[in-house]
């Protein structure tokens, strides 16, 4: 796979879909310009997910949109996902890719500067600062970095950083500003009226705060 663009990383959540398939999220999302799809499924039993990350898989290989696993390696290798996220209470990270191979994308989600320094010397794709802000889908977590948050792992970190946690068109802007590389959403997408539009929306602030924008 060519170099990878993680700029709006759509993250599901079947919950909050308003009634709607996983599939109507992912291809409405990648419609309006999701660059990458995260398969987060904290409920579902081991065969549900295999059968929903086949059905992930199958739409977007093709579409050349990277699919990551949430979590469980056992589903991203079955499926033969092109990734997986980790947190930092998952498989360590050195095992984890050890598993996957060193053609997997695998991202890993940093709750702090120290964790963020503790990575450094990984050869992680990204990391998902996590979260921005306070969020109801991050219910382990207690307190929220904010911008401030991302400034300071920028300046200590060399890996790409995408940003997670009550992330929405009216705060992305200033997000992308304090040096986060891409947004992951899950609610401003997953529970939008229209998430082609949304993800449209989200879009147009990422170029704002890149600077491509006025």
């Amino acid at each position: 796979m060519s170099k990878i663009d993680y700029s709006l990383y759509l993250v599901t959540d079947r919950g909050l879909s308003c009634g709607r398939s996983l599939e109507e999220i992912i291809e409405a999302s990648v419609a309006g310009g999701a660059t990458i799809v995260q398969l987060r499924e904290k409920d579902a039993s081991t065969r549900e997910f295999y059968r929903l990350a086949k059905r992930a898989k199958n739409f977007l290989h093709p579409r050349h949109i990277p699919l990551i696993i949430n979590d469980r390696i056992d589903i991203a290798l079955a499926v033969k996902a092109d990734g997986l996220h980790i947190g930092q209470s998952d498989m360590p990270y050195p095992v984890a890719r050890k598993l996957m191979g060193t053609q997997a994308i695998i991202g890993l989600s940093v709750e702090s500067v120290q964790d963020a320094i503790d990575a450094d010397g990984w050869d992680v794709d990204y990391l998902g600062i996590s979260p921005v802000f306070s969020t109801p889908t991050k219910t382990d977590i207690h307190h929220q970095l904010g911008l401030q948050g991302i400034r300071d792992i920028r300046a200590i970190s060399r890996h790409t950083l995408v940003a997670i946690g009550g992330i929405h068109a009216h705060n992305t802007a200033e997000i992308i500003a304090a040096g986060a590389d891409s947004i992951a959403v899950v609610s401003d997408l997953c529970s939008a009226p229209d998430p082609c539009e949304a993800a449209q929306k989200l879009w147009r602030e990422i170029r704002r705060g890149r600077g491509e924008l006025k």
